[in-house]
């Protein structure tokens, strides 16, 4: 009798597990469709006349929605690659769209658009361009833009520094750099002034941890009678990249030239940045990882990341038992490159096997 009552339990956690792995397979699911990059706020207006067609207004909502996504997932040396995508190849990508608000001003339409695009759609198309695309991170730097006047042997930090005063006057909304200006503080300026004879060779340390970041560009603009050297240095974590840019026949002092270089160094540091964060699409590591049937939160959570990392290119639940569940993933990149970005989220493997435990 005790011997059939173990066999009624064994068989009665089975099922539980079952059913409970088959929910999480549909989650998967819903979680693995819903993978989408979401465009917002795309602002188009036309006025309203005889041949109005507000279609037409839609499709250019469209474009303009797919084109915002490109100048932020793609270099800038590889957006004139798609300039020529047409209508219904955007229209195919998209997962869906929503009208958040149209409104009749002085006989003008005004609509505001959100547009989904599916992920494995886009990378798909562009790596058919030879583009591999990069993560969709947003990324804080604390930016310390310096002017030396090589002429008159003197550093600008704050006053008559027209790139300090024009930096965050021309952000776009592709942008995935977030600059944090160094505030106006006495102590600093005098440090700065202090470093002259070696600015080049200064890490900023003492400022930049007052910030507690990370990750800080420090902008140095050489400055002789026309033309402008721009040293930067940019640090993130530990990692330090130095980048040399010159600007011929530009007077600092010009509103418009002042911000045609902002915008020029703007380009350049989101280029750098996507490039630590491309996608090698042609690259499908498969993965297989088994998760315990008894830590549900922890499947759950795993299946959050999953969702949301760029660099997964598909998962599945290949099958279950009663103690695990396995998920079948391919991955964009290396496996050590899975690992790390796994354990940025807190998420930790024994890899001692073929098949790959979630700890």
């Amino acid at each position: 009798m005790k011997i059939n009552n173990k066999i009624l339990h064994s068989k009665i956690l089975y099922i539980f597990f079952a059913i409970l792995s088959l929910i999480l397979f549909f989650f998967s699911t819903v979680n693995l469709n819903a993978k989408a990059f979401n465009i917002n706020n795309i602002e188009i207006s036309k006025p309203f006349e005889i041949k109005f067609d507000k279609n037409e207004v839609i499709n250019d909502g469209f474009k303009r929605a797919f084109f915002e996504l490109i100048s932020s997932i793609v270099k800038s040396s590889d957006q004139i690659k798609v300039d020529d995508v047409k209508l219904n190849e955007i229209k195919g990508m998209i997962e869906s769209f929503t009208v958040k608000e149209e409104k009749f001003i002085d006989n003008v339409y005004h609509v505001s658009l959100g547009v989904s695009f599916n992920k494995k759609k886009i990378f798909y198309f562009l790596e058919k361009k030879n583009i591999f695309p990069s993560a969709l991170k947003k990324k804080k730097f604390l930016f310390i833009p310096i002017i030396i006047d090589e002429n008159e042997n003197n550093l600008l930090i704050f006053s008559k520094n027209k790139i300090f005063e024009k930096w965050n006057s021309s952000n776009e909304t592709f942008h995935l750099i977030d600059y944090i200006l160094l505030t106006e503080d006495l102590e600093d300026i005098n440090l700065i002034q202090s470093k002259y004879e070696f600015i080049e060779e200064y890490d900023f340390k003492e400022i930049t941890d007052k910030y507690f970041l990370n990750d800080s560009i420090i902008a140095l603009f050489f400055k002789s009678k026309n033309d402008v050297r721009v040293l930067s240095r940019i640090k993130i974590k530990d990692d330090i990249n130095i980048k040399n840019q010159s600007f011929l026949n530009i007077d600092l002092n010009d509103d418009e030239q002042s911000i045609k270089i902002v915008n020029d160094l703007k380009i350049i540091y989101e280029d750098y940045w996507k490039n630590m964060n491309q996608i090698n699409t042609s690259i499908k590591l498969p993965i297989t990882v088994k998760a315990s049937n008894f830590d549900n939160s922890k499947i759950i959570n795993f299946e959050k990341v999953l969702a949301k990392t760029d660099l997964i290119y598909s998962y599945t639940i290949s099958k279950f038992d009663r103690d695990f569940i396995y998920y079948q993933i391919i991955f964009n990149g290396t496996p050590n490159i899975f690992l790390k970005t796994m354990s940025d989220n807190k998420l930790f493997f024994n890899t001692q096997n073929k098949v790959w435990s979630l700890k």
